[in-house]
């Protein structure tokens, strides 16, 4: 059945914002406001691997249904859709243009540059090395594992085999490779290498997203997510443990070696580093980059400078700081908060906890010595929603009519 005329760039823009890793119910909000705006009435339910339109005139009614993949997180593509949301609202745009609009926003999207990306990576996998606390061998390796990983991420868009198996296979390798290297220099920080080397793939963001969802009510969408969640971080893990075990076998193998001999002021460097190598990862735009570094930077150092309160309350206070924060920036900018609240939020990190907690518990040793790690992820996921929460990042957004 053909899509009515008047309701297609409705459907576009919802698809659009699917695509682009959004939250639903922000989805839902926004395609609310236009619809309103163009005096439509509808309904708009979208889930991670469908999306459901209802429109409705006089006694008539249309409904689209269509499956769709779920979305990867995209700022930059984000940022324009908004861009052109406030048109349609404004009435500054016609139905013909929104959809030129939206091709050309694909289009972008597509534009990919391989050796900044793997850059990226590699940064990523060393600046997190030091941020933990490391040696410079360590760090060394975790630049070139970074890199590593992202050869096998472009070679699953050459395979969809290696596409399913990715995670499981990527935390598989980078621990055989990281085991063979502790035969040439036993000074390795083993566990904190592979954790570097895969932390871009740890589904910390994914968790906060979906606890978001849910503690906006949407709960179908938001449950979906938290367990695909959950489950890529056993699939990570589960690649790690397969690694482990094989190589066990075959040479000795040290968890609990941990060595910090890297200067305090490379802390200051790695900071910034590990928030720029998410601009290219995210395609942030380049009127956003200055704002994405440093709201990343404030939320590090200011949750870092509160810790004496605790976990829970460090954290809380932080995410409360990078709100105001990306509300400034997005007021300076024009760009929506949460193109900066987003590179705010990854850099409290409660991804890592994760998966240094399943260390713990599973391996009966921490990769840091530290003790009570789920506790730790509690603490840093409550803070996190309770100060979207308070912040008032789930009230309806309201726009001029």
């Amino acid at each position: 059945m053909k899509v009515p005329e008047k309701y297609k760039f409705i459907i576009e823009l919802g698809k659009a914002l699917h695509i682009y890793g959004i939250p639903s119910y922000k989805i839902q909000s926004y395609l609310t406001a236009v619809a309103n705006k163009k005096g439509i009435t509808g309904s708009f339910m979208d889930l991670p691997t469908w999306i459901n339109y209802a429109f409705y005139e006089d006694e008539k009614s249309y409904n689209y249904i269509e499956c769709i993949p779920p979305g990867q997180l995209n700022l930059g593509a984000f940022s324009r859709i908004a861009e052109l949301m406030n048109k349609v609202i404004d009435s500054k745009i016609d139905d013909e243009s929104i959809t030129n609009e939206l091709n050309s926003i694909h289009a972008k999207t597509k534009i990919i540059n391989h050796f900044y990306l793997m850059l990226a990576y590699a940064f990523s996998a060393g600046c997190f090395s030091l941020l933990i606390g490391t040696n410079w061998v360590s760090f060394g390796i975790s630049l070139f594992l970074g890199a590593f990983i992202y050869l096998l991420v472009y070679l699953t868009t050459k395979s969809k085999y290696l596409e399913n198996i990715f995670e499981s296979f990527s935390a598989l390798i980078a621990t055989i490779i990281s085991c063979l290297l502790t035969i040439v220099f036993p000074e390795l920080n083993l566990g904190l290498t592979i954790l570097s080397s895969i932390i871009i793939f740890i589904p910390g963001l994914a968790i906060t997203t979906a606890l978001e969802e849910i503690t906006s009510k949407s709960l179908v969408s938001g449950g979906a997510k938290l367990f695909d969640a959950v489950i890529l971080l056993f699939k990570l893990f589960f690649g790690v443990l397969l690694g482990l075990g094989l190589m066990s076998s075959l040479i000795e193998i040290d968890l609990t070696n941990h060595a910090s001999e890297v200067p305090k002021w490379t802390l200051f460097l790695a900071v910034p580093l590990l928030s720029i190598t998410l601009l290219p990862i995210f395609q942030v735009r380049k009127k956003d980059m200055i704002f994405g570094v440093i709201t990343g930077a404030f939320a590090f150092f200011i949750t870092v400078l509160l810790s004496g309160y605790g976990v829970l309350v460090s954290t809380f206070i932080g995410t409360l700081a990078i709100v105001g924060i990306s509300r400034l920036f997005g007021g300076i900018s024009k760009t929506p908060k949460t193109v900066f609240l987003t590179q705010g939020i990854i850099m409290l990190v409660p991804g890592s906890k994760s998966f240094m907690g399943l260390s713990s518990s599973f391996l009966n040793s921490s990769i840091t010595g530290s003790t009570n790690l789920f506790e730790q992820v509690v603490f840093i996921l409550m803070g996190i929603i309770g100060g979207l929460l308070f912040a008032g990042t789930f009230r309806e957004r309201k726009y001029k009519k």
